[in-house]
């Protein structure tokens, strides 16, 4: 027996032809569920929980700025100054890297209406106005170094402490403000790719089984409805009138003949 002999295709019913795009139908409908729900968690995890940790960073780098300027503030001789102060265009450059580098990823808004769009702007801006007032104070402490007299110097350094208090103090608690509330922002957006996911995932189990209900049951009805009439059994065949040969046939038939 040949190989095309032993699988020999026949060509489908329409039942069948039914029944397979039925399956097919509701297996691409879950397949492009779960497609989205992978972006969507892929999502999650590239621009809002890395990005999280990279806005977290960013406070952190702030703060160790902010520490720096007040450190230049006690240093003892130019120095002593000019060592503590070349780390700031490297601390600077960190911050805004990250700042570009979340602001590069697909921003949103939420359900509530908060976008992220606006509030990375407005962390910009706060940190502008920040390092603006930072160089003032740096640019103060310079001149005290290069001052003709101690009295000039003296004064210079009180009014870059002045400057650092009263200026970058506020302009750091609005960089933490304006922070606070991106992250808060954020937190609403991955909640409702979160409820989306969630709602998806309901959905498709629902389309799911309810599906495979459907055609289970259009299976057995068309099953039922196409199913060919059986034939006779050969016991059946046996037991036919016509078929029957009984003793007194032969008789019979002699009697009529004569």
């Amino acid at each position: 027996m040949s190989l095309a002999s032993r699988f020999k295709l026949s060509v489908p019913s329409t039942n069948q032809l039914i029944i397979s795009i039925l399956i097919a139908g509701l297996g691409w409908i879950s397949g492009q569920a779960l497609s989205r729900i992978d972006q969507d968690l892929r999502i999650m995890y590239t621009e809002y929980t890395l990005g999280a940790a990279d806005l977290a960073h960013i406070s952190a780098d702030v703060i160790r700025y902010r520490n720096t300027i007040i450190r230049s503030l006690e240093a003892e001789n130019q120095v002593v100054y000019e060592r503590i102060i070349e780390s700031l265009p490297a601390q600077r450059a960190r911050i805004q890297h990250a700042v570009d580098r979340y602001a590069a990823a697909g921003l949103r808004v939420s359900r509530s209406g908060r976008s992220e769009e606006k509030d990375i702007q407005a962390v910009r801006d706060s940190l502008d106005q920040y390092f603006h007032v930072a160089s003032q104070t740096i640019d103060l402490l310079s001149q005290e170094w290069n001052a003709g007299s101690p009295k000039e110097a003296a004064e210079l350094r009180r009014k870059a402490e002045i400057h650092a208090a009263d200026n970058g103090g506020p302009k750091v608690m609005q960089v933490s403000l304006a922070l606070d509330r991106l992250l808060e922002t954020v937190a609403e957006v991955a909640k409702d790719m979160r409820d989306e996911g969630t709602k998806t995932i309901r959905s498709t189990s629902y389309w799911i089984v309810g599906g495979s209900f459907f055609i289970a049951l259009l299976n057995l009805f068309l099953s039922r409805t196409a199913r060919p009439p059986l034939p006779l059994s050969r016991s059946e065949e046996s037991v036919h009138p016509d078929s029957l040969n009984l003793p007194g046939d032969q008789s019979n038939t002699a009697l009529r003949a004569e």
